[in-house]
């Protein structure tokens, strides 16, 4: 190693040395990033863990803070309002496409309604034939996990049947086309349910994607390590380089 080195000499020249500083400057901010994601998801798994070892929570039509509530068992009494029951499409259980029945609750002794996905249900042999889950009629009481639905996604044109088929769960729009005060959050009904019926209820737990992004960030680091390793090695020269030729 001594006599390798004996005859070289470090001389790093200014483009090179700027491209490696933009490349670590990048790559560490968006390992940085991903570990700023990797801490939020766990913070997320943790309090999913905490929250369903609570005893259920009994709405009042007066929660307003999404947050607090997610993942926590829940508890609602009430009317189902069936005239504004709709589908979200695109929905898939074990291979089969399907619909989430979605259908407001008018809550007991409150002028506000909490969505409840009361399950999914498989697609019908054509798209023009929507399958029909027709909701309890009367008081009932349902039990089920407090969620919020992803506030980003993706929408490909507007579906002809607009008013029953949705493309996505947003809770803001659904308020808007049907007038209603709907809590800032759905109800994942739980089972047994009372009457029973034919849909599905398999709420898997959230994946917090935690190992991902750590995954992502060690990627990034590794970029930056290799950028600064790759400056050194190949700015050691020799003395009779071309940026220092003796004559």
């Amino acid at each position: 190693m001594r006599s390798l080195l004996r005859d070289r000499r470090f001389r790093p020249s200014l483009v090179p040395t700027v491209a490696m500083l933009a490349t670590v400057a990048l790559t560490v901010a968006l390992g940085n990033w991903q570990r700023h994601r990797a801490a939020e998801k766990s913070a997320q798994a943790e309090q999913q863990a905490a929250a369903v070892q609570q005893p259920p929570i009994e709405l009042s039509g007066s929660e307003t803070d999404a947050s607090s509530l997610r993942f926590r068992k829940v508890r609602a009494t009430g009317e189902y309002d069936s005239a504004h029951a709709l589908l979200i499409d695109n929905k898939v259980h074990a291979g089969r496409a399907g619909f989430h029945v979605i259908v407001p609750l008018k809550i007991a002794g409150s002028a506000r309604h909490v969505l409840v996905d009361r399950g999914w249900i498989a697609q019908g042999p054509r798209r023009s034939e929507l399958p029909s889950a027709p909701s309890p009629p009367g008081v009932v009481t349902i039990e089920g996990r407090a969620n919020v639905p992803p506030q980003r996604y993706l929408e490909f044109g507007k579906d002809a049947q607009q008013d029953t088929v949705w493309q996505n769960l947003d809770i803001e729009r659904i308020a808007q086309v049907t007038h209603l005060a709907l809590l800032p959050f759905i109800i994942e009904q739980a089972d047994p349910v009372s009457p029973p019926d034919a849909l599905v209820r398999d709420w898997p737990q959230s994946d917090s994607g935690t190992m991902q992004h750590v995954s992502y960030m060690m990627q990034w680091y590794s970029l930056a390590a290799l950028a600064v390793i790759l400056w050194l090695v190949l700015n050691w020269r020799r003395d009779g380089g071309t940026d220092g030729n003796r004559r």
